[in-house]
């Protein structure tokens, strides 16, 4: 019997009733190919999380970078339980609002008021929206992955359904690079409501240019967004703003903020959001008091301070350690490590014989046997003890071993027992 038969059974009977079988693209059998991969989970605990078929896996998915202290922690656990008690959604908004927008404004150098949403992409289009109206401005500039909603997700290759009217007032610059950003505003002069972008993904940013973004963007007249879905409350306390000394016009906030319940959040220059008051951003849910109360709690102990510093301690050890052992199997070519510590990406290169895609899902294929969820990035969190570390890096060393035999006996697309996973689109 396969390690992962009740996954696949599970897959067979979600796809009935659910596209892909899932509500995540990325949670999805795009992500993690059908036959080799855990596809349902049942729990989640610490740093680790058990699929359909009972495999404990060390998790450095965690819930896309949406769980920061670790799965079930006590503090969250218990301020959602007494909330829970007291009312979810009721006719009136709760006291919950003002006290978690005030501790984001307290941590947060661009906020000066705060508006909520439920996911990235409320927050990110609702930001576009306050742009274009405050600036009187139709054309957006982008630089990295800004959710799903028209007028981000126009500009890649998975803009099926999208008008092209709408993917025309978007266009993309090249991270650390100032010039196609100044080229891009020069065409559309007087045109631009806002630059967007993630303020670091993939590569730290150079020296200066960030700042050169910030001028640029004033000169042309434009509002200054950064998204920080990932970055806030992971790479620092004020986010990556904080961290490279930035204050943009506007900021959105989402994956950090409630480890794993679903709160995202706008904020920025009082002037800019007092728009907030004509154009139309609401929800039902944006006060829904859970997700508040998980913030509150997340958040308090982001003012203590610590949690920041011990993501990105944790998250330096394992990418050091796997470096050394990938410099010690000669896969130094093949695979590097890059970015911040807390969200650290695996970049891979080809070989004579193998695809990139060949490689990776051999690498997906081993480490999900053996009790590591990876994909592409070490999203670690508070949860990761010395010990989770350790036990990771016996891991490592065993799948990268198994790679570097497979690479050197040429042997590879035997050993793979599924076709290789294609990636959906690239966005970084």
């Amino acid at each position: 019997m396969s390690r992962f038969s009740k996954s696949m059974e599970h897959l067979l009977r979600a796809e009935r009733t659910i596209p892909l079988g899932s509500q995540t693209f990325s949670k999805s059998r795009t992500q993690y190919p059908v036959g080799i991969s855990p596809l349902y989970a049942t729990k989640a605990k610490g740093a680790e999380i058990w699929d359909l078929d009972d495999n404990k896996y060390i998790d450095l998915v965690s819930a896309l970078a949406s769980v920061t202290l670790g799965y079930g922690d006590k503090k969250v656990e218990k301020a959602v339980t007494k909330q829970l008690k007291l009312g979810v959604s009721m006719s009136l908004p709760g006291v919950l609002e003002a006290e978690v927008a005030e501790l984001i404004v307290e941590m947060v150098p661009s906020a000066e008021m705060v508006r909520f949403g439920k996911n990235g992409s409320d927050a990110t289009s609702a930001a576009i929206r306050l742009a274009r109206a405050y600036t009187g401005r139709d054309h957006i500039v982008v630089c990295g992955y800004h959710g799903w909603q028209d007028w981000y997700i126009g500009t890649t290759t998975r803009n099926k359904g999208v008008p092209d009217t709408v993917s025309d007032l978007t266009h993309k610059f090249d991270y650390n690079n100032i010039v196609s950003l100044q080229e891009v505003l020069g065409k559309y002069e007087g045109k631009v409501a806002a630059v967007i972008m993630e303020p670091m993904n993939v590569v730290y940013p150079e020296l200066g240019f960030l700042e050169q973004v910030q001028r640029s963007t004033q000169e042309a007249g434009a509002l200054l967004i950064f998204d920080e879905t990932i970055t806030g409350f992971r790479f620092a306390r004020g986010g990556a703003q904080e961290l490279f000394g930035i204050t943009p016009d506007l900021s959105t906030f989402g994956k950090g903020m409630a480890n794993g319940f679903p709160l995202s959040a706008v904020v920025g220059r009082r002037d800019v959001m007092m728009e907030m008051e004509e154009i139309f951003f609401s929800g039902t849910f944006g006060g829904e008091m859970l997700s508040l109360a998980a913030a509150k709690s997340v958040l308090e102990r982001q003012v203590v301070g610590g949690v920041c510093e011990k993501l990105a301690n944790s998250g330096d050890e394992l990418a050091t350690r796997m470096e050394s052992i990938i410099v010690q199997k000669e896969l130094h070519n093949i695979i590097q490590l890059s970015g911040h510590p807390s969200w650290k990406f695996l970049n891979w290169q080809p070989t004579e014989n193998y695809s990139v895609d060949e490689l990776k899902t051999y690498f997906m294929q081993q480490s999900f046997q053996k009790g590591l969820l990876v994909l592409s990035t070490h999203n670690v969190t508070k949860a990761f003890s010395t010990k989770i570390i350790d036990r990771t890096i016996n891991i490592y060393s065993e799948v990268l071993t198994d790679l570097t035999r497979v690479i050197k006996e040429g042997c590879l697309r035997q050993e793979l027992t599924v076709e290789p996973l294609k990636p959906l689109f690239r966005v970084r």
